[in-house]
């Protein structure tokens, strides 16, 4: 135990781990909703509609696994992890942003 308050020193490897599950666990959500939305557009028959919106979804998707993996990686690879850059977090929520307006307009 060492720190003023007697409280045990914070494990500097279990924030980057917990972070790296998060962008896992937000990876397999994405992929459970591109696969759910492809099954929506594509019910009843493949119109160019469906067709167009299952690429749609499906760039998105790859576009955020693709930042998801790069995060992750740089999270493994640093014994201190770095600060999300800017752009990059800018990409993700405008991935995620893009897949709800995606899945709103299949629901509607």
């Amino acid at each position: 135990m060492s720190g003023r308050s007697g409280a045990p020193d914070r494990d500097p490897g279990l924030q980057p781990e917990r972070t790296r599950l998060a962008w896992r666990r937000t990876t397999l959500s994405g992929t459970v909703a591109a696969v759910l939305a492809v099954k929506t557009a594509l019910h009843g028959g493949a119109s160019a509609t469906g067709i167009i919106a299952c690429a749609l979804v499906c760039g998105l998707w790859l576009a955020f696994l693709l930042l998801a993996h790069r995060r992750i990686r740089a999270l493994a690879a640093a014994p201190e992890p770095t600060a999300l850059p800017a752009r990059q977090a800018a990409l993700a929520v405008l991935c995620a942003v893009a897949t709800a307006v995606c899945a709103a307009a299949l629901v509607v």
